[in-house]
């Protein structure tokens, strides 16, 4: 054998090892994708959805990746912005479902999440949308699990709040025209009218991409109402209405059944967003674990700050390692996955003392458990924070 044969086999046997690691590496990496918005007014939403997975990941390829079946999969997080835009949100699920990912998070609005439905079905995947439409989650809809509180289950809860605790008689309604927003409207004026109060204003409406929300906020003001509720409405327009109502002289409350981002309010609005409600994130400090607080270091260490949202977008990858781990079969086959929600229940990992469960909810608004149970938190702004104002549930 020539000293050139020698040196090749020699060579060959030196890689052969590190090519069949690698082989194996790309093996075991798990993909889980985020499709939502992460540009524009409402690029808050999104961009904590991909944080929330990115840092979930960070936690568990730290302790050597996540072990489903007896067997360790590294985490890599696919993030595709779609701009808002229901045809950028079609091309990013196509994307990410041709690359074999089965579970996807996102998108963030009706709009979005309606047109990606068709491609999840055909692909036989699953997403967890954060938008609020009743038919993404009902039968024979099979491809969405909603990924948090809904409007029309946080509604009526907050308005009966208002009326019990602040003396709200008279509300008004104020909406994006597009149509996850309006449907939102409609919800609240119904669930209002249900609890007795006067809704003096329920249709007003403005258009995305307004600054000036002066003309409009003058309108609602005139109807006189006790309390606005902003039905669906975006992190970047919240500080601006809120400004708007107050410059106005409005003395009452000022509500929103979305989640909002309090560095936004606090830079844009400050004091004039004073005691603006709405839905919190879901770990409030009162009640989180030890998990939750690792969870919020490894998060500023990844973003550079806490966002309050985050504490209720922390669940759905949570989940969907969980469910993964209890049957493995699911993470080829989505069909697995839907027959362990009926039943699935673990203690919740992000709230102290051991006793919460953590499970799929939404069987009394969808007639099935086809929604992430995340606890249900109303906060208020103080003028540079949130603050809890209660927590609740919602019912499985």
């Amino acid at each position: 054998m020539s000293k050139r044969t020698t040196l090749r086999l020699t060579l060959l046997a030196a890689i052969a090892p590190w090519v069949l690691l690698g082989a194996a590496q790309a093996q075991d990496v798990l993909k889980i994708g985020v499709n939502g918005v992460m540009s524009g007014e409402a690029a808050s939403w999104g961009l904590v959805n991909k944080y929330c997975a990115e840092t979930t990941a960070d936690i568990y390829n730290a302790k050597g990746g996540v072990d489903i079946g007896g067997k360790k999969y590294k985490l890599e997080i696919v993030s595709l912005d779609d701009k808002n835009d229901p045809k950028v949100s079609i091309t990013n699920a196509e994307k990410l479902t041709s690359q074999g990912i089965k579970y996807i998070i996102g998108p963030n609005i009706d709009t979005t999440a309606l047109a990606v439905k068709p491609v999840m079905e055909r692909a036989k995947a699953l997403h967890f949308p954060y938008a609020f439409a009743k038919e993404l989650y009902k039968a024979p809809a099979n491809a969405s699990v909603l990924g948090m509180v809904a409007s029309y289950q946080v509604g009526p809860i907050m308005y009966d709040y208002l009326k019990s605790k602040k003396g709200v008689k008279s509300i008004a309604f104020l909406a994006r025209n597009e149509s996850d927003a309006k449907n939102q409207q409609v919800e609240g004026v119904e669930a209002a009218k249900k609890l007795g109060l006067n809704v003096v204003a329920g249709g007003e409406s403005y258009e995305p991409g307004t600054k000036d929300f002066m003309p409009v906020m003058t309108k609602v003001i005139k109807t006189k109402p006790d309390h606005i509720v902003l039905s669906g409405v975006a992190p970047a327009d919240a500080p601006l209405l809120n400004k708007a109502a107050r410059d106005l002289g409005f003395k009452g409350t000022i509500s929103t059944e979305t989640a909002q981002d309090a560095k936004i309010l606090s830079q844009v609005a400050g004091d004039k967003a004073k005691g603006f409600m709405s839905v919190g994130g879901a770990s409030t400090p009162e009640i989180q674990s030890d998990a939750m607080k690792e969870y919020i270091a490894a998060y500023k260490k990844r973003v550079g700050e806490w966002n309050d949202e985050a504490g209720t977008k922390v669940y759905a990858l949570e989940l969907i390692l969980a469910v993964l781990q209890k049957n493995p079969k699911a993470l080829n086959d989505v069909e697995e996955f839907r027959k362990e929600m009926a039943t699935f229940s673990m203690t919740n990992p992000y709230v102290k003392g051991g006793a919460t469960k953590l499970e799929f909810a939404g069987a009394a608004d969808f007639g099935r458990r086809s929604q992430v149970g995340v606890p249900l938190v109303v906060n208020e702004f103080d003028g540079k924070e949130f603050k809890t104002l209660f927590v609740g549930a919602i019912k499985n």
